[in-house]
Order: structure tokens, then sequence, then C-alpha cells
């Protein structure tokens, strides 16, 4: 068994790319690692295919270690709020529409995650349903095209349009059950301790990754936050505290701010700097996006929170690419030239393809999950936040129902306790929050 995200050797690669990101000059590091042998390619998906021998590893840990005792930089202080003056009431149906919206997006991105983005567009042509438009299907898919660009081997069996039944289990519905279960144990004031705890309690070991994996590990070993989200973890700064949040932001109408302070003590128990940028926008964003009349309002508010920095440059450059775009691809064009270098799981990529799909779809809902998904890297997160932020500001309602109906208003989760649980009871639980925080 090769366990991904957690050998050494396998973190080594990534924490060398991810400290050159950050700038901390690791090149002595980096030259001691190959002249022992070991490679410098971090693996895509997590673990290299073959393992390496006890010196090697003992060398990876010795290694990662003293990148750790590395000079880091703080992230950086949350802006003063700001008064935006949105509405702070939101209705059964924009709230129905965010759970909603959240999980069709996530089950659109499914089958193709991992998928570059000229791998989906291949299979869309092949058959026939080019540009995207619905859920993916394998029904007329030639042999040679299901073979050069296999579907995600845990999706394929649940989240083809043959296949369909209920939203299948994802992590990035996982999360949202539990924060809301961490609101209605912990309530408002609930800690990143609390958080740590619930992940223990209650958030299964082996349905975490990336950098969540790493601080699940790091909890295990008797580290508390913020120390779980830096010992042994290039993906500090990964997409993972970005699709935890939305929830913070549903149950905070029309206050950004606050929906941001409380995705950032979320977000450090695995990230830190724009990882935390990820998850604090994320929030704002469906903060706004559940009362806002415009999705200009939306981006508007969720910038709002950010430090200036090199996450809020980037996403606010995405948004400029794509607002009144005539083409999506030659946005997609200029989004991959820009940070095709990173792992196909970082959160900055990723925040900007989705900022670019919610101004290029501009409130249009099939627009802007067709979008984001057809662009590649991390579909099903990106498609849920998509899908989240355009169907809170649409509603339920307007939804159609070739999109919800193979829901069939439910949906699948390995949190306890939620297993099978409606929409309709999430959003009605999730409204209660919201308005219990209005009222106080």
């Amino acid at each position: 068994m090769r366990l991904t995200w957690v050998q050494p050797e396998d973190l080594l690669p990534h924490e060398l790319a991810a400290s050159r990101d950050e700038g901390r000059d690791v090149e002595a590091v980096a030259a001691r690692w190959t002249a022992a042998g070991g490679s410098l390619q971090a693996p895509v998906t997590g673990a290299s295919a073959t393992p390496a021998g006890p010196e090697l590893r003992a060398l990876a840990l010795q290694l990662l270690d003293e990148c750790d005792a590395l000079p880091t930089a703080d992230t950086p202080a949350a802006p003063q709020p700001r008064e935006l003056g949105l509405p702070t009431g939101v209705t059964d149906d924009r709230m129905l529409g965010a759970w909603t919206g959240r999980a069709v997006g996530c089950l659109l991105g499914k089958p193709v995650e991992k998928l570059p983005r000229e791998a989906i567009a291949e299979i869309l042509r092949a058959t026939g349903r080019w540009p995207l438009d619905g859920y993916f299907t394998a029904v007329g898919l030639p042999d040679e095209v299901a073979v050069r660009w296999p579907w995600n081997r845990r999706s394929a069996v649940n989240s083809l349009a043959e296949n369909i039944d209920g939203m299948p289990e994802d992590d990035d519905l996982n999360f949202a059950l539990l924060a809301l279960r961490i609101l209605e144990t912990h309530g408002r004031g609930f800690s990143t301790d609390d958080v740590a705890q619930a992940w223990l309690d209650w958030l299964p070991g082996g349905r975490v990754f990336t950098a969540e994996r790493v601080a699940y590990r790091n909890l295990l070993l008797g580290l508390t936050p913020p120390d779980t989200a830096r010992r042994h973890n290039p993906f500090r700064e990964w997409i993972g505290a970005q699709i935890r949040t939305d929830v913070y932001g549903w149950v905070n109408p029309g206050r950004p701010a606050a929906a941001a302070e409380m995705a950032a003590r979320d977000a450090a128990v695995s990230h830190v700097r724009d990882g935390v940028q990820g998850a604090r926008w994320a929030a704002a964003l469906t903060s706004a996006a559940v009362v806002a009349g415009d999705m200009r309002t939306v981006l508007d508010a969720a910038e709002s929170v950010l430090p200036e920095g090199r996450f809020a440059d980037t996403v606010r450059h995405a948004r400029q690419l794509a607002t009144g775009a005539p083409d999506w691809e030659s946005v997609l064009d200029a989004l991959h030239a820009e940070h095709g270098h990173l792992h196909w799981v970082h959160v900055r990529n990723n925040a900007a393809l989705t900022a670019a799909a919610l101004a290029y779809g501009d409130g249009d809902f099939d627009t802007s999950i067709c979008a984001v998904v057809s662009g590649g890297w991390d579909t099903d997160s990106n498609g849920a936040t998509v899908g989240s932020a355009v169907g809170a500001l649409t509603g339920a309602g307007r939804i159609a129902g070739r999109w919800t109906a193979p829901l069939k208003g439910r949906l699948h989760s390995s949190i306890a306790g939620f297993d099978g649980i409606g929409f309709a009871e999430l959003a009605a639980r999730t409204l209660r929050l919201a308005q219990t925080g209005t009222a106080s």
C-alpha cells in the first residue's frame, strides 16, 4: 500500500517547490537530496511509485525538518472591515440554492478531477457534447479516448449521467457538513482547537487529502494548531481550506468580514498565508452571494476581505481577464499561461479560475459551472465553489431540473449523522444559524 500525501520521500519534493514559491532558499537542501539519490519530481497524485529505502527516507525526514526551520513570513493581517451596505436577510430559496448549487457544481466536476483541460475537451468532443452543458457520460466514448484519459477512479461509478443516484460522498460537501456541525455544537465563537477536535471526532482520516491529511497526521502525533499546519506540510498554500468555508459565509449573510474571520479560524488547522486567504475569500464570496443582487457585488465583497498581496492580485487579475470577455477559451489560455506551473490542487490557480468563471458567467448558473469545470485543475472543488456562489445568487428555483433531478434532493456523506440527509433540511438548519447571527 502506498499512502498518498504523507510519506517523507514524497513530501520533500513538494516542500522544495513550496519553499521556492515562498522565496526561501532551499538549493542546498535540494542538492543533498539529489546527491543521495532522491528525486526532485513531486508526485502529482501524492505518492511515488516505489517506496524509498530506510536511509533515503530518514534523510527526507531530516531535510523536511531543516526546511521547517527556515524563516517564514506570517499570514498577513486582515484589512479593516468595510461597510459594504449589503442586506442581511436571506430567503429559504437562496439558502437552498447555495447548498444545491454547491452539490451540482461538485458533481459536474467529479469524474474529470485531475484531468488536464485538453483531456476534458477531447472527452466532450468525442461524445458530441462540446462545449460542456451537462453531466459527463461514458456513453459513446471511444475506447482509445477512455484509455488515454481515464475518469477519476473513485467518482466514475456515481457521477456520470448514467449512474447518478443522489449526490455522492465528496470532501467538498463533507467539509460543509462538518462546518455546520461545528457551528451547531460550539456556536459562532468556535475556536481553531474546536475545529481540530471536530476532525478527530467526526471526520474519517481516509477522506482527507493534501494539507488536511498532513494536519490530521500532525494532530495524531500530538501537535496542536497552528503547528499542525506547518510541520512537514508542503501543501499549506493549496486549495484545501478554500473548499471548507462556504457555510461560514451562508451563516453571515451580507457580512463578509465576519464570514472571513470564521473561515480563518477553521483554515489555521492546516493552512497558512495564501491557503488562509483562499478560505477567507470563499467565505466572503458566499456571504455576499446569498443576499446580493448581482455577481459584481459578490466579487467586490470577496475582494474586500483580502490583504494586499499575491493572492489578492491573482483573483483581481483573473476577474479582469474574464469580465466581458467574448471567448472563454482565450481566458483559459491566459490563466494557464500564468498559473500552469502550479500543482493542480494549489490555491492560486484554482482561485483564479473560480474568480474568472464567476466574472465570465456573470450570474448565469449554467455558464458559470460549465466554464469553471471545462478549465481543468481541481474541477470538483471549483465547480462546488462556483455552484455555491451562483446558486445562492439565483436561488434554487432557477437551477434547471436537468441539474437537480439526478440529486433526488439528498446527499451521501462519510460524516456520521449526515448520510442521506436532504438539501431542504440542510438549508433550514443553516438558515436558523444565519437568523440567529443576524439577530445578535
